[in-house]
């Protein structure tokens, strides 16, 4: 039994329940005739030109213009692509090729549907872009048939959009992050719209449900607009879509909600004069809100254009093949006629379909475009959406201030990790935006540009939260339609979806500017995925030559579970750091900074640093401040360093290597470090700090990695080691693999331990505790020390009756002692 049925072509949707009169907020347009004679020519062949190629690239690998017949020769041995929604995306680029050309408007073009690349190739193809980014494929009948036989074949062009396809500014190969990712392009970039084409299987994610409501943090006097296109083609890859069954009215009261106005482009008749006229309407809309924002005049809560376009599933395409609805069925979703190779039926119904775009009057006897077909192509190349800098070129350097001025002293003090770092934002907030901007509430167009800004931070309502608050002495919430926030030119979004601020965080980096996302650590790892898919963006963007480098992503992951405890067992999830040590090593950075000071030297590195997917991981509760600013600079650039006040002699000769990565395992490593010096004087003990974690990986795995001597320098080559770590231990087994002499190690970290209770009881649930820091020590530091071992056993029994008793006293008392977070002391 198939999964779905399909008994006519484009079904329409079931009808609704709801008032016919919800239609009167749908836009309704003069549409006949709107184009001339001459424009509605240039766009029909293109659209002609571009379709044919796509599908061409689906199927053929030679014979490209199928000047004699089809044999399976010509065919691909493996047939690969995704048909379906490509008529629809040139439908798109054709129409804003044609308003480029006659306005001059400044364009970018992300689509959604990711596997369309046969759409996009073939029209950058088309306007010449692919030349000049790979010169190989020129623009004539050498180069065409480079393009058609290379896509998806090995070692070709992939059948999803990526950071190989001129103009792109997203991963295509994971659904669901398009609209974010364009929200984010159009911040701070003032003249820029991008058109923005949502699939209707793509909305059904949801990272894109909950991205229409981005529009709801675009300030239109110093940002762009996002034009989203709604492509409502029915189906999905074997069944019909949510949207595909809503119909107009339904469709109508969910946009309307959301902030847009809607107009459909449904005509199919005449569906070229109805796109044509609806994008010219929405781009008028546009200027018409923009305009006003930007002469002191905003419209409060403005209602956005949204385009939905109704058209056929493949238009174009085969209609029926086999008895089998094709067009207008998920049938034509990827490829239409899958057995072509083999089946004479399905080559021959190839044959048709490519013939009945006529190539002959779309191309010339040299493989050229007929004039006809770039007459709406813009003549200027800087217009061109295949080579707007915005997509590979735009990288503005982040001004950042000295941060030592922010630094803290040692002496016994505790302070904030991120208390300290928030004042640091401030300050580089202060670099990027006027302070006259920030106090007053409409100012003109020229003064919201008149200081660059190329600096946001993006936080799913966690700012205060993590105690970063600092920034808003200076800055606000940039929440268009919370009135006191609105039109205040906010450095700051705050939305509970991780993520929509991840896609927002994407667009704005990819596009060219720094962006900063604080998040408790627990619910980092609800965007690993999208990270993980920007991350083979940036990889494949490092490879393409002719893409720069662009800012990092940058994380700070505080509210960790060591400090999580009144939330409960569900806010205790240290897993993102697992995710980004899993990343390509080349571009991924996990600190664990261990104090305010080294948070501070790490947040000013990570924000000037380029393509890398940053992770710092800190407390927001006050703990001590171990190093200088001026030790900590060192400490950081080293990555690792012996913390000789926490060592026996300085940490020479030890018995045993104690090592802290985080701020609250390294607090007890250093706690531990001091009940030692009473209990067993005898053991000499050096204690390590690592605040760079991918120092630890096995020599030559990463760019960061010590050497082996250099490993050995640090932990010795034969004595006990032991690891209070952070995050999950299997990470860091995984990344001291291939190191020498591994037998010597213990590593203590999150155990999936906890509850609500006491700071100091997640220690000793995890076996990240003092106590079990200190009984690690003396059992390794026993192996090298005769005099130890002889009480070993002893001061190991009596660690774990003082590890009982203070369980005893918290689940009692209900809280720690007093002063179990007091400075150890080591006098």
């Amino acid at each position: 039994m198939p999964g779905q049925i399909t008994s006519q072509a484009n079904p329409p949707a079931g009808p609704s329940q709801i008032p016919n009169d919800i239609l009167n907020l749908a836009v309704k347009l003069k549409t006949e005739d709107y184009l001339s004679e001459e424009e509605l020519k240039g766009v029909q062949h293109f659209r002609r030109a571009a379709d044919y190629i796509a599908a061409a690239m689906i199927f053929l690998k030679d014979n490209i213009l199928v000047e004699r017949d089809l044999t399976p020769d010509d065919l691909k041995p493996r047939l690969l692509g995704h048909w379906g929604t490509c008529p629809g995306l040139t439908m798109v680029y054709a129409h804003l090729n044609r308003i480029i050309r006659k306005t001059g408007l400044d364009a970018l073009y992300v689509i959604g549907p990711g596997h369309g690349a046969p759409a996009i190739l073939s029209a950058l193809w088309l306007e010449d872009t692919l030349s000049v980014f790979l010169p190989e494929i020129t623009r004539d009948y050498g180069g065409l048939s480079k393009l058609i036989s290379r896509f998806s074949a090995p070692g070709g062009f992939p059948s999803h959009i990526n950071a190989e396809t001129p103009g792109a500014i997203h991963e295509g190969g994971e659904l669901g992050y398009a609209l974010s990712v364009s929200y984010g392009a159009v911040m701070d970039n003032p003249d820029l719209v991008v058109c923005c084409v949502v699939g209707d299987g793509e909305a059904e994610t949801g990272p894109t449900a909950t991205a229409w409501h981005a529009n709801k943090y675009i300030d239109p006097a110093e940002s762009g607009a996002v034009l989203p296109i709604v492509h409502v083609n029915g189906f999905k890859i074997s069944e019909p879509t949510i949207y595909g069954v809503m119909d107009d009215k339904e469709l109508v009261s969910l946009f309307s909600g959301y902030g847009y106005q809607v107009r459909f482009v449904e005509d199919l008749p005449n569906i070229d004069n109805d796109l044509a006229a609806s994008m010219e309407w929405a781009l008028a809309e546009i200027k018409k809100i923009q305009t006003a924002a930007r002469s002191g005049k905003p419209v409060f809560k403005p209602r956005w254009p949204i385009l939905i376009l109704r058209t056929p599933k493949g238009l174009g395409g085969p209609k029926e093949v086999h008895e089998k609805v094709i067009e207008g069925s998920f049938h034509s979703h990827q490829v239409p006629l899958p057995a072509a190779k083999t089946s004479d039926e399905e080559r021959t119904a190839l044959q048709e379909w490519l013939r009945s775009y006529k190539p002959e009057e779309l191309f010339d006897k040299s493989g050229k475009p007929m004039p006809e077909v770039l007459s709406i192509i813009p003549e200027d190349n800087k217009k061109k959406l295949g080579q707007r800098r915005e997509a590979f070129n735009a990288y503005t350097p982040l001004k950042t201030p000295e941060w030592k001025k922010h630094g803290v002293s040692k002496n016994g003090s505790q302070q904030s990790c991120m208390k300290i770092t928030g004042e640091f934002l401030k300050d580089i907030i202060a670099e990027h935006v006027s302070a006259l901007r920030c106090l007053l509430h409409h100012l003109t167009y020229t003064l919201h540009l008149g200081t660059p800004r190329t600096f946001r931070m993006f936080s799913p309502d966690e700012i205060c939260s993590n105690k970063l608050d600092a920034v808003f002495e200076l800055t606000g919430r940039n929440f268009q339609w919370d009135p006191e926030s609105s039109g205040h030119g906010g450095r700051v979004t705050e939305i509970l979806s991780e993520h929509t601020c991840q896609g927002m965080m994407q667009g704005y980096t990819i596009t060219g500017r720094t962006g900063l996302f604080p998040s408790y650590e627990a619910f980092l790892g609800i965007v690993q995925t999208m990270m993980v898919q920007y991350t083979k963006f940036v990889k494949m963007a490092s490879e393409t030559k002719w893409r720069e480098p662009c800012g990092s992503l940058n994380y700070i992951e505080t509210s960790t579970w060591a400090r999580q405890e009144h939330n409960g067992f569900s806010h205790q999830n240290p897993a993102f750091i697992g995710a980004v040590l899993n990343l390509k090593p080349k571009f991924a950075r996990v600190y664990l900074p261990p104090d305010a000071n080294c948070f501070l030297s790490t947040v000013a590195h990570c924000l000037r640093a380029k393509n890398y997917i940053n992770l710092m991981v800190g407390s927001k509760q006050p703990t001590p401040v171990w190093l200088s600013p001026e030790e900590a600079d060192k400490h950081c650039i080293a990555g690792a360093s012996v913390w000789k006040f926490a060592s026996t002699d300085d940490g020479v000769n030890p018995d045993v290597v104690l090592v802290g990565i985080g701020v609250e395992v390294t607090f007890e490593v250093i706690a531990a470090a001091a009940l030692l010096r009473k209990l067993t004087p005898e053991l000499r003990v050096r204690v390590v700090n690592v605040t760079d974690l991918m120092i630890l990986s096995a020599s030559g795995w990463h760019p960061h990695s010590l050497s082996d001597d250099a490993f050995e320098t640090l932990f010795t080559n034969d004595r006990a080691v032991h690891f209070n770590y952070h995050g999950y231990p299997i990470e860091l087994q995984g990344l001291l693999w291939g190191r020498r002499n591994l037998d010597r190690i213990t590593i203590a970290g999150y155990s999936e331990e906890g509850t609500t209770t006491s700071p100091f009881d997640m220690m000793l649930c995890n076996h990240t505790s003092r106590f079990d820091v200190a009984k690690a020590a003396v059992q390794g530091g026993a192996k090298a020390n005769p005099k130890l071992a002889v009480s070993a056993h002893e001061v190991c029994s009596y660690l774990a009756h003082l590890s009982k008793k203070e369980k005893e006293y918290i689940y009692k008392e209900g809280k720690d002692h007093d002063d179990t977070f007091a400075t150890p002391n080591f006098d």
